[in-house]
């Protein structure tokens, strides 16, 4: 059973920087696309970045792009996230989530085509 764990969260000061991390345990994560998603308080949960399995396809939520960075090491079995000049717009919850349903080639933002999600992890960026 694969189970993912996001660490990471935290307080951080308006231009800052964080890097996220998903680990996986259970199950290898080479054959399997991973997102972040986030979700802030009375709003819907959005994707804002996703990786395919091989690594080589990425997207980002157009808000993010250029100041977040998806990266994946699969001999730690973790995905990544960094995530530099922060905003408070970027406070959230952001979860990881996985899966094998997609060609490994090929990555996805769409939540319904993910089994697999973590718990999430709090960033709130605030001075």
């Amino acid at each position: 059973q694969l189970q993912l764990v996001e660490s990471g969260g935290g307080l951080v000061q308006p231009g800052g920087s964080r890097r996220l991390s998903c680990a996986a345990s259970g199950v290898t994560l080479d054959y399997y696309a991973i997102g972040w998603f986030r979700q802030a308080p009375g709003k819907e949960r959005e994707g804002v970045s996703c990786i395919s399995g091989s690594g080589g396809s990425t997207n980002y939520l157009d808000s993010v792009k250029g100041r977040f960075t998806i990266s994946r090491d699969h001999a730690k079995n973790t995905v990544y996230l960094q995530m530099n000049s922060l905003n408070p717009e970027d406070t959230a919850v952001y979860y990881c989530a996985a899966t094998s349903r997609i060609p490994v080639t090929r990555s996805s933002c769409l939540p319904r085509v993910y089994d697999y999600w973590g718990r999430g992890t709090q960033v709130t960026v605030s001075s």
